[in-house]
């Protein structure tokens, strides 16, 4: 017996404009949608771990390249760059040529960026070292931009469980990362390579493995087959897939600018306070264990709940969830901001804004998938990350600033502040008719 969703993938693959894409039967359309989130979620699991296993590291790297603890964070705010920068020209390859073409890139100059931070090391040049760190980071970009692509071929009514699958794949290689830091920098003994350069070694060749996997695996492209799904005239509406169309269909959608703000506004709030969170532990007190420990709990906060947010959003709505997210930075912001020397609620904290954090990303990368025509997609999902990273890298210098001159507790409050413009906008777009995928 056919079900109504064998029906729509015979439906949607009778569209598909043979001159433009490789055949696909109604039989073959929900098996390549396995495969093309098999290995994303494979590709993910390395990406996270390369990234990982390079951070863990990367403070003490360019402390002992530059000699001096005042400039041992700018590794991690290079690594923040590296997505920024590179979030609008993945955007323009991945609109011109899919999802293989762009993820395949950012995993190779991320390679690329670890071995230049090697190198570095090596020479003991802390200029090269922090290029390399730009580079190193856009392997991230490879990270965020998966979690659209799960959603290119997804149904509609299951895009947020697809895009927070993805998300949930990192907490593998987020959690092995770090224990595999150590082991990695006694590999390099005897090589003329700094321990701590070590890490970075590994990442460059798991970077190296991902960009091999998704260039070999991830065919048909997703967004290209998305496209001639859509009908001859998605698939050949080029002159709409352009950045400045992206932004046009950004203008012209308020619930698309919702979902921009929301992804920005959450993980602005998230690395302002997470970034300081480890400095207040150890103004009251805390030890290097406990603040670890601390922020594990946070880091399972964002990534080990994803699923269930992508449930809710697919089956309460977006808009819902957005609320959940601003209700939980909220809350978080208030724990932890009024903490004091409670490190139990300072964790409790800590884990509510990973818990927000993760509520914001998926529901806002659901709705900015639905809110905007499938030529614009890729463009516009650009331009969201762009901004997300972009924001947070000034949150994350600003975070610094408010907590030498006013506290931990301002900062709290300051990022519990920024999630306003979130909240009023999703109040107006409750006050509409609702959308479909909103219901």
């Amino acid at each position: 017996m056919t079900n109504s969703s064998d029906a729509t993938d015979a439906a949607a693959a009778a569209r598909i404009p043979k001159a433009t894409a490789a055949p696909v039967t109604p039989e073959e359309l929900p098996a390549l949608r396995r495969r093309v989130h098999a290995v994303l979620i494979a590709s993910q699991i390395l990406g996270g771990l390369g990234v990982a296993i390079g951070v863990a590291l990367s403070a003490v790297l360019a402390k002992e390249v530059s000699g001096t603890e005042a400039l041992a964070g700018l590794a991690a705010t290079a690594a923040v760059a590296g997505p920024a920068l590179l979030a609008m020209p993945l955007a323009a390859l991945m609109t011109a040529r899919g999802r293989r073409a762009g993820l395949t890139l950012a995993y190779l100059v991320g390679a690329v960026g670890a071995g230049v931070v090697v190198l570095g090391a090596v020479v003991d040049s802390f200029p090269l070292l922090l290029a390399g760190m730009v580079g190193f980071g856009g392997a991230s970009s490879a990270n965020l931009q998966a979690r659209f692509a799960a959603a290119d071929l997804a149904e509609p009514e299951r895009r947020a469980r697809a895009i927070s699958t993805v998300v949930w794949a990192t907490t593998i290689g987020a959690v092995l990362g770090p224990n595999i830091a150590a082991p990695a920098g006694k590999s390099v003994a005897g090589l003329g390579i700094p321990a701590a350069a070590g890490p970075f070694l590994w990442a460059a060749g798991v970077f190296l493995v991902s960009a091999v996997m998704v260039a070999v695996l991830l065919r048909p492209d997703p967004l290209l087959t998305a496209r001639a799904l859509a009908g001859p005239e998605e698939a050949g509406a080029a002159q709409e897939r352009s950045l400045k169309a992206g932004l046009q269909a950004v203008r012209e959608s308020s619930r698309a600018r919702l979902a921009l703000v929301t992804v920005a506004a959450s993980h602005t709030t998230m690395v302002s306070i997470m970034s300081m969170t480890p400095v207040a532990l150890g103004h009251h007190g805390a030890g290097i264990q406990l603040i670890g420990l601390v922020i594990s709990g946070h880091i399972a906060g964002m990534y080990a709940f994803s699923p269930l947010m992508g449930w809710l959003a697919d089956r309460v709505g977006r808009l819902s969830v957005i609320g959940l997210a601003v209700g939980l930075l909220t809350g978080a912001a208030l724990l932890a901001g009024t903490a004091g020397p409670s490190h139990a609620q300072t964790a409790a904290g800590l884990f509510v804004l990973g818990l927000g954090w993760s509520a914001g990303l998926v529901s806002g990368s659901a709705l900015l998938t639905d809110s905007v025509p499938q030529a614009a997609r890729a463009a516009v999902q650009g331009l969201s990350d762009f901004t997300m990273n972009t924001a947070a890298g000034v949150g994350g210098l600003m975070a610094g600033l408010i907590v030498a001159k006013a506290g931990y507790g301002w900062l709290n409050a300051v990022g519990a502040c920024l999630l306003l413009p979130m909240a009023a906008l999703a109040v107006r777009g409750a006050t509409r008719k609702t959308a479909p995928s909103d219901a």
